[in-house]
């Protein structure tokens, strides 16, 4: 497993942490694409920050636990959805 590096003092994420975070954005955005939602319908929905969505979406946070519940739960599916790999 690659560990972050934070000697110049940005966290940085293993490969496998980056692939999730990456996995996570897909599914949300084409759940939400799914229910021809816009990113400021789902957050909304999901009472969090439009911005926060987008960088969801585009992995570039990794984002807590109660956001993926609230996110799961405006789109109407199980928080499991959201962490699955279709590409198995």
């Amino acid at each position: 497993m690659d560990f972050y590096d934070v000697s110049d003092k940005k966290r940085k994420y293993s490969t496998e942490e980056e692939w999730l975070m990456r996995l996570i954005g897909k599914n949300i955005k084409n759940l939400r694409e799914a229910k021809n939602w816009s990113q400021h319908k789902l957050s909304v929905e999901a009472l969090i920050p439009k911005n926060q969505v987008g960088r969801i979406e585009r992995a570039e946070i990794n984002t807590t636990v109660v956001s993926l519940y609230r996110i799961s739960a405006a789109l109407e599916v199980d928080i499991q959805n959201l962490l699955r790999d279709t590409n198995k």
